[in-house]
């Protein structure tokens, strides 16, 4: 018998990709405010053709090379900064707010989310989620060495809401780190697969495996009374 559920926020609740583009649009205004750049949202949309394009890993550099604006290491973490700092433009998809209401009534519900923080704060009170879950756990709070797979921020969420992991089940998305420290606890997992998630990677082996996978949110409530 399922009597928790604990939920990953990013490319489970929502799609990440809105937030990133967000983001990329707080850096667009945030670079134009200097000397000599192009207009925000020209600056936005070299930003997000490099991301779009597959660049995750040096997009503010090989926009700003495109849009011939100097910088420097430090511009580039000024760049970093706006974005993880800056209060997002996203919503809940209606879908999940309906999903979250639903499952509120029957489960007690818990949220865990890596990132850095004000960025995972800011996403939570955007998304207006706060009054679904009765534990929410920034693993960012506990030490970055305990962001998933680290095992700590499941067991933080057992010990305050006095739950056995047996009872409880994760929703999440990524293959990679999401579902390993669940499965070693004991922990049911269901897997999310949304059009457009950022992390696509296959987990190494089955440990990383999500015991059963859904394509939509609203399929959730069925699987658990299944489970």
């Amino acid at each position: 018998m399922v009597t928790t559920v604990i939920f990953d926020m990013d490319d489970t609740l929502y799609g990440e990709v809105d937030y990133c583009r967000s983001g990329f649009r707080a850096v667009g205004w945030f670079i134009s405010q200097m000397a000599d750049t192009p207009d925000a949202e020209t600056i936005f949309n070299c930003l997000w053709e490099e991301f779009s394009g597959g660049n995750r890993k040096t997009t503010f550099n090989a926009a700003f090379e495109s849009l011939g604006i100097d910088y420097d290491g430090k511009l580039i973490e000024s760049a970093v900064e706006a974005y993880r700092s800056h209060k997002p433009q996203i919503s809940l998809p209606a879908e999940t707010a309906e999903v979250l209401d639903k499952l509120s009534e029957k489960y007690k519900l818990a949220l865990i989310t890596d990132g850095f923080l004000p960025g995972q704060k800011f996403k939570v009170r955007a998304l207006g989620i706060e009054k679904y879950f009765k534990c929410i756990v920034y693993t960012e709070e506990l030490g970055r060495e305990f962001w998933k797979p680290s095992p700590r921020g499941f067991e933080t969420i057992l010990e305050e809401l006095e739950e056995k992991a047996e009872m409880c089940v994760y929703v999440a998305d990524n293959e990679k780190k999401d579902f390993i420290a669940p499965n070693k606890l004991g922990i049911r997992t269901i897997q999310l697969i949304r059009p457009g998630r950022l992390h696509t990677k296959e987990a190494p082996n089955s440990d990383g495996k999500a015991e059963f996978v859904i394509k939509k949110i609203t399929e959730l409530a069925g699987l658990l009374e299944k489970l």
